[in-house]
């Protein structure tokens, strides 16, 4: 399994841009599909962004859509998300996140989770 480690969150006034990066360890990183979820105060996890194993899949939450673009590297073992055009509601943890079926079994680890606040 890979471990996950985010960086990049911060406090940004609402209409500005944050990169977040997801780094991992291990070398089967290239065969995970890999996304990025979210958490507010009071709110469950929810699922903003993945791309599949080489890149060639991107799936958003509509609300993000235009807004946010992932992007991997599969020789660097990371996962970006770029957040563009940011609003007060996405102010939440954000969780970097990888999955990966061997057979029937499923592989998948978290990441401890960037705070991203978006101040009005």
């Amino acid at each position: 399994q890979v471990q996950l480690v985010e960086s990049g969150g911060g406090l940004v006034q609402a209409g500005a841009s944050l990169r977040l990066s997801c780094a991992a360890s291990g070398r089967t990183f290239n065969a995970y599909s890999v996304g990025w979820f979210r958490q507010a105060p009071g709110n469950e996890r929810e699922f903003v962004a993945a791309v599949g194993w080489n890149g060639s899949r991107r799936y958003f939450l509509d609300s993000v859509k235009g807004r946010f673009t992932i992007s991997r590297d599969n020789a660097k073992n990371t996962v970006d998300l770029q957040m563009d055009s940011l609003k007060p509601e996405d102010t939440a943890v954000y969780y970097c996140y990888a999955n990966h079926m061997v057979g029937s079994t499923l592989l998948d680890s978290w990441g401890q989770g960037t705070q991203v606040t978006v101040s009005s």
